[in-house]
């Protein structure tokens, strides 16, 4: 039998590895892979073991989020199981690696895919490390096509986007206009001891800066659920697992892991993370996800 569990949706990183190196990235997990976890991930079956437990436990929603998520080649088979046992599912991808073929085999297992997406401008996107070496340089034009193809295949569609230095004056009306999504969340750049301290210096803002960002798109409201989180509000208001299958929070500064679900159980495990349910409310994090 599930038990009831206060914050009823979860976030499974489960895939250090990434193709980009955003700056501001709050999990690069270069801790868990230099300790415990050289390839930055569990093995296939470990890994849908750990979605298992998760439904289990009783979430009711699960967040496939990385490193970049599409990047692992058992992705699919998480994504079933998780539907499969009663979940809403959703995955945090760049983008990049969203096909046809992706969004076909998929449709029937997978609700939402939340875009990130943190400039329109090429050039923005590239000072912020959201680039893939090599590759061209994304632009509005790319995300609308993403954004149009997502919705062509009726999958849920989120926007999440990390306000800081570099983009705190742009002007997302013509993105959000397009795109229409049924939640536009909205994150003031975190610095994470371990994960991101070293360069996140240069992309920092004050409360003042973010709040005036919000403030100044208030009118898409009437198009889309704007979901503003400050670093207060991020901190210790998600459900986390990491590539090793450990919860941890970031409440003192850095992660703080607890021992792996799979070895001391489930309940045992999410009780060592610092999980505040106040703040999950308070951010928003319950809502309809089912549609």
């Amino acid at each position: 039998m599930k038990k009831q569990v206060l914050i009823p949706s979860v976030n499974f990183h489960l895939w250090e590895p990434c193709n980009m190196r955003c700056k501001f990235c709050f999990a690069t997990f270069q801790d868990v892979k230099k300790a415990i976890l050289p390839k930055g991930h569990l093995p296939k079956e470990q890994a849908i073991q750990v979605v298992k437990e998760l439904a289990q436990f009783g979430f009711e929603k699960i967040t496939f989020a990385g490193g970049e998520p599409t990047l692992c080649p058992w992705l699919d088979e998480l994504i079933r199981t998780a539907k499969l046992l009663g979940m809403t599912t959703m995955i945090v991808t760049n983008g990049s690696r969203i096909t046809a073929e992706f969004l076909e085999r998929n449709k029937n297992f997978l609700d939402w895919i939340a875009l990130s997406i943190d400039s329109s401008k090429p050039f923005t996107n590239i000072q912020l490390g959201r680039a893939i070496s090599g590759k061209k340089d994304i632009g509005l034009d790319d995300y609308m096509s993403m954004i149009k193809q997502i919705k062509e295949y009726g999958y849920g569609l989120k926007i999440n986007t990390v306000v800081n230095r570099y983009n705190l004056d742009e002007d997302y009306t013509e993105l959000i206009q397009f795109a229409q999504p049924k939640r536009w969340k909205v994150l003031q750049v975190m610095s994470v001891q371990g994960q991101n301290d070293t360069k996140v210096d240069e992309l920092t803002i004050s409360l003042a800066d973010f709040e005036s960002f919000v403030n100044r798109h208030q009118a898409l409201q009437q198009i889309t659920t704007i979901v503003p989180e400050s670093c207060e509000l991020i901190r210790g208001s998600y459900a986390m697992v990491d590539p090793a299958g450990r919860f941890f929070d970031s409440t003192r500064g850095g992660h703080q892991y607890s021992e792996a679900i799979l070895k001391v159980g489930i309940e045992k495990a999410f009780h060592q993370a610092l999980i505040d349910d106040v703040k999950f409310q308070n951010r928003n994090g319950l809502y309809d996800w089912r549609f």
